[in-house]
């Protein structure tokens, strides 16, 4: 049994957030798997995760003055492998993320921690992360 069975994140403008992370989402190895987006309508949100249907996490549209969590929170994504962190890194900055940490091996985390840090565009901490077989 998973601990987390999902997770979502309020967004301000589902349009926006849709193209960054499909594009942050695919350099993981992640896809859409559901939408329930009507454009005009309150309720709206886009599922990420490996199994159609089945979201691990959601984006959704709020109208709201503060989404993200702040400087306490992030969310870390799996990675397949060290490539795939850096492709992370360097699409989410190009869609408007602030930098956080380049792709590298932070020690402080352990000896084959590699992850790469950004914030998206409504302040969500994001990071991908690959560790060795070895050492997870």
């Amino acid at each position: 049994m998973a601990m987390l069975h999902h997770i979502s994140l309020g967004v301000s403008d589902i349009e926006r957030s849709a193209a960054f992370y499909d594009a942050i989402m695919a350099t993981l190895g992640y896809k859409r798997v559901f939408t329930d987006y009507r454009p005009g309508e309150p309720k709206q949100a886009i599922g990420y995760g490996l199994v159609e249907g089945k979201d691990i996490f959601t984006i959704k549209e709020r109208a709201m003055s503060r989404l993200s969590a702040g400087r306490g929170f992030h969310l870390a994504f799996e990675a397949p492998n060290q490539e795939a962190v850096a492709e992370f890194h360097r699409v989410a900055l190009s869609l408007g993320a602030v930098d956080r940490g380049g792709p590298r091996i932070f020690t402080e985390f352990g000896d084959d921690y590699f992850a790469a840090f950004v914030i998206d565009p409504d302040g969500w901490q994001l990071e991908a992360v690959h560790r060795s077989q070895a050492n997870q």
